[in-house]
């Protein structure tokens, strides 16, 4: 999928940009000619891609969206090299394990605020910038936001959460000339869908036994050329694939009880997943476990 050429000279600010989603959408964007201020917590990832990009394309900054000052400042480095953004896009993400009785409490806050708050983080640290170039903001929710899955509280809750923040950043910043897109996606070959099938034999058994295309992974370009062409277009709403807006209308649907039996057939074996995460010492991918420095919260936990 071609981006249409109204991309070119614009500068974006991408989270999560060291890797998968992040990553891929950051190099479809520089391909439109987009100069790109790249944001992860993990600094080396994103150093490297911008020099692969080269240094008139990207400029890397080490910051995590759960610190809104370290946000500031990765915007104020970004925007006095390429003078402002135009776009948005609020990727960063991660994932929890277990069920409720079983996640550790430490990495369900640390999902939230990841989630959620790093992308109000975003928003907020990025707005002045955008609003005076009338510019256009992507906050990326989930398929998760209509469709439940147990096992995964944490990210559900907060992808449901973002469905809602982009739906109000919009009433707010609609009249003032800024374009707000929420994007929901299914399953995407990411680093942190590979370390869930990796860490969890239950979550690989769950996307087998989904019906049809509902456990379908997609490939990661799939899904930046999907977010770059509704960066072009200033889309309200995007979804990968393209089916999976029917899951918006049918929400109400997937609540019910008759949808709620169903689903069960498919989902993880709660007790096994359980035992999984307790054997891992840990209720999320070790890419995503907090460093010392980031947390004074311990993250692993003992076995039950």
């Amino acid at each position: 999928m071609d981006a249409p050429s109204s991309l070119g000279g614009k500068v974006a600010l991408v989270t999560g940009a060291g890797r998968g989603i992040g990553a891929a959408t950051a190099r479809a964007l520089a391909r439109e000619r987009v100069r790109l201020i790249l944001v992860d917590r993990d600094g080396a990832a994103v150093r490297d891609l911008a020099a692969e990009l080269g240094p008139d394309v990207a400029v890397p900054a080490e910051a995590d969206v759960g610190d809104l000052a370290a946000m500031e400042r990765a915007v104020a480095a970004g925007s006095a090299r390429f003078g402002g953004i135009d776009l948005v896009l609020a990727n960063a993400g991660m994932g929890g394990y277990g069920s409720v009785a079983q996640i550790d409490p430490a990495t369900f806050a640390r999902v939230v605020d990841v989630n959620l708050v790093g992308a109000f983080n975003t928003v907020r640290a990025a707005l002045p910038s955008v609003l005076d170039r009338r510019g256009y903001i992507l906050i990326v929710s989930s398929g998760a936001a209509f469709v439940a899955t147990t096992g995964m509280a944490a990210y559900n809750a907060s992808k449901a959460g973002l469905e809602h923040f982009a739906t109000t950043v919009r009433l707010e910043l609609a009249p003032l000339g800024v374009g707000i897109g929420s994007a929901h996606m299914l399953w995407i070959d990411t680093p942190m869908v590979r370390d869930a099938r990796a860490d969890l034999t239950t979550f690989a058994e769950m996307l087998e036994k989904m019906p049809g295309p509902l456990g379908k992974v997609l490939p990661v370009e799939d899904c930046a050329a999907a977010f770059v062409a509704a960066m072009a277009s200033r889309k309200r709403r995007v979804y990968v694939p393209r089916w999976l807006a029917a899951a918006a209308w049918l929400e109400p649907v997937f609540g019910s009880r008759l949808a709620e039996r169903a689903m069960l057939r498919s989902a993880p074996q709660l007790s096994e997943m359980d035992r999984q995460v307790a054997a891992l010492g840990r209720s999320t991918s070790i890419r995503t476990v907090p460093t010392p420095t980031e947390s004074t919260t311990q993250q692993r936990f003992p076995q039950k």
